[in-house]
């Protein structure tokens, strides 16, 4: 008898696990967080080296997904408790509430539509707005729309407006447009419980917070951004529609900088390198390049670290055809001319050791990535980063210290995309077989090791 298998995250490597697992005729439980499934990936406007349109490569995945009968998504919801050993875990996730009926739901917008307030949208990083009732984007899957309960004004009103009220109902407005009757304001968190014989982690990462770091001026000048900000602000599903303005004029820059290892490789905050992050500055400066052929654009870096498949030429690429430039120094303060707004760096010249200074109207700083909060539940030994702990990095880098949990993608460590999808595979097969029944030929129990108690 095939067991069920749990993958926690939808995004790329959670996707691929479940993909995987699913063409095996394994039944796949997938849970993740979010209204959606597709993480950072879903985020990204290009991929590194080739280019290639980031939603082109998800999107059929993630309908692939949808459409397939043995994966089971589980969404806006979060691992409780975790029991048991490998072959026979015992697992409560608590769903929360949407406040819309998902069985009902088809996705028109009308309710998103007419919604009068605003919240933060946090799919671009609050460069914009989104309403109280959203989708989350416009390829999410699936795609149902959610009440933001701390910003709808029917279910948690501000002071003034319940007094005003006098206990009649506020707004409403979602309920009243919606054609298939699928807000329900009454819904309440629900426990789902499951027996699954594998677990694979594919919790994601999130971004260190620059503002942790006052001297680049992160969150006090206006057009200091991090780099998943100016991936949003260049998509052409980005809040200014692929336009690069900045945020303080409305205006398109003409300097361009990128600074690197902003919170990693730093004793103070983050001591190790997040991987990506030179492959990425360098596809940003070739894709405002081509958005905007005359403007200049620098990347300050430590090293370039361009140790995967096509890098080394991708980044030679960058310099030749596209003319941009790459100092090696380290970027000590970012100070703004409260005139212009422009940002004005002084900068170690590494390579002639002198101390410098430039101008540039839009700063964009590489932010270190660090894990997300594993699911308290998970018994998971983690490293001195936070990362999940393998059992053996080297011979085995997609098994934990728990018989029968893997881990997939930037849980384990900071690592790219087409990394994060082969440890996917890995993962899944090596769950695959757990849910076989052949134990035996992946875990020794010879130990007792559970998650008994």
């Amino acid at each position: 008898m095939v067991k069920p298998v749990l993958v926690i995250g939808g995004g790329i490597a959670g996707i691929q696990a479940s993909l995987d697992l699913a063409e095996q005729n394994i039944p796949v439980y997938l849970v993740d967080k979010s209204p959606s499934i597709g993480g950072k990936m879903a985020q990204l406007d290009k991929t590194f080296p080739t280019l290639d349109c980031a939603s082109c490569i998800l999107t059929p995945k993630m309908s692939a997904v949808l459409r397939n009968k043995n994966i089971k998504l589980i969404m806006y919801s979060e691992v409780q408790e975790v029991k048991g050993r490998a072959g026979e875990f015992k697992v409560k996730i608590l769903k929360k509430p949407t406040y819309v009926d998902w069985d009902k739901c088809t996705g028109c917008g009308s309710c998103v539509e007419k919604c009068p307030y605003k919240a933060p949208d946090e799919f671009n990083l609050g460069l914009t707005t989104r309403k109280a009732i959203y989708i989350l984007f416009p390829q999410a899957v699936p795609r149902k729309a959610v009440i933001d309960a701390e910003h709808c004004v029917r279910l948690n009103p501000p002071p003034n407006l319940r007094e005003r009220a006098k206990g009649r109902p506020l707004c409403g407005v979602c309920s009243m447009v919606c054609p298939a009757k699928a807000i329900d304001y009454d819904m309440k968190p629900e426990v789902i419980e499951l027996e699954v014989a594998a677990i694979i982690v594919a919790t994601g990462m999130e971004l260190y917070d620059a503002r942790n770091i006052p001297e680049y001026g992160y969150g006090k000048y206006d057009n200091v951004y991090t780099h998943l900000e100016f991936e949003r602000l260049v998509s052409a599903t980005g809040p200014t529609r692929g336009e690069i303005i900045r945020r303080s004029d409305k205006k398109h820059p003409k300097r361009i900088a990128w600074i690197q290892c902003v919170g990693s490789r730093d004793v103070r905050f983050n001591h190790y390198c997040s991987a990506f992050c030179c492959m990425a500055a360098t596809k940003q400066a070739i894709l405002a390049k081509e958005h905007m052929p005359e403007v200049d654009c620098t990347i300050y870096y430590m090293d370039i670290r361009a140790f995967g498949k096509g890098f080394n030429e991708f980044v030679e690429r960058a310099k030749e055809e596209f003319g941009i430039k790459y100092i090696r120094g380290r970027v000590v303060r970012i100070d703004e001319d409260p005139d212009t707004k422009n940002l004005i760096l002084t900068y170690e010249d590494t390579s002639t050791s002198y101390l410098k200074k430039d101008e540039y109207d839009m700063v964009v700083l590489a932010v270190a990535i660090r894990p997300n909060r594993v699911v308290p539940p998970l018994p998971l030994d983690l490293n001195e980063d936070g990362f999940i702990k393998l059992k053996d990095p080297y011979l085995d880098p997609v098994s934990t210290t728990v018989e029968g949990i893997f881990v997939a993608g930037v849980a384990a460590g900071a690592k790219d995309i087409p990394d994060s999808v082969t440890e996917a595979s890995a993962a899944a097969a090596r769950a695959a077989l757990i849910a076989k029944g052949h134990l035996e030929e992946v875990v020794s129990l010879a130990d007792g090791g559970g998650l008994d108690g």
